[in-house]
């Protein structure tokens, strides 16, 4: 019973390596979305990177197409930006064309960028730039109106990644702004709250049915870890929990 059409046969694919950051510009994250112009069929495309470690989006542009060569030249821009030396950064991605593109990849190997690439047609092997995306479109700001030109979608993106960077508390590093987790600022935040919890719970401690909110600060954040290290990972938290 051997494969007999014209199509090529299924292939085995293995879930991509475990990959952590400990701090900022380790490990990026990347996607392009659609953005819905006002003639139908046609979008415009909005190039995204972000920052797993602290969430930060750190690098964006809005194009009238995909395109890998358009992907390098923001890349370029973006370790220019950040001063990433070489070999210190590793970029994951989907299997679009544009990530797996000639020029891409011949500009992350100049530029010493590792690459890691997730599963075709599994999103959840990108997980963060799929969660930003939603974050963006589901907010009341999004316009219910198509945007006009290119301009207009980056006057808007602007805006968004502003709010975004700098206003935003995210819950997944401790409600604080990524472009604050990004400098280094959230260590002494937490630790602050901290203080401020321990004195209130200590003060009137029949407020609390159980133990106050974690504050302790994520040293490390994983992208598609083991099951073993993430249950491992789970369990820690749980004992910080118990011991705050």
């Amino acid at each position: 019973m051997p494969h007999r059409r014209c199509e090529r046969p299924a292939q085995a694919r293995t879930k991509p390596r475990a990959i952590s950051a400990t701090a900022p510009n380790q490990l990026y994250s990347w996607d392009i979305t659609y953005l819905p112009s006002l003639i139908r069929g046609q979008f415009f495309y909005l190039y995204l990177f972000v920052d797993i470690f602290s969430r930060k989006i750190v690098g964006w542009q809005v194009y009238e197409q995909e395109s890998s060569a358009l992907a390098g030249e923001l890349l370029r821009d973006l370790c220019h930006h950040e001063g990433i030396p070489l070999n210190q950064l590793t970029l994951h991605s989907d299997n679009g064309s544009s990530m797996k593109g000639s020029t891409m990849l011949a500009t992350m190997q100049q530029l010493g960028v590792m690459p890691s690439f997730s599963r075709p047609s599994v999103s959840n092997d990108n997980p963060y730039s799929e969660s930003l995306f939603k974050t963006l479109k589901y907010r009341p700001q999004y316009p219910l109106r198509h945007f006009a030109d290119v301009t207009e979608a980056r006057q808007w993106v602007t805006e968004l990644v502003k709010w975004y960077n700098h206003e935003h508390r995210h819950s997944a590093i401790g409600f604080v702004t990524p472009a604050q987790r990004h400098e280094g600022l959230d260590e002494q935040l937490l630790t602050n709250r901290r203080a401020v919890y321990e004195a209130a719970y200590a003060k009137n401690p029949e407020r609390w049915s159980g133990n106050t909110r974690n504050w302790q600060r994520t040293e490390e954040v994983h992208l598609n870890p083991d099951k073993a290290k993430e249950g491992e990972a789970k369990d820690k938290d749980i004992q910080i929990r118990k011991v705050a």
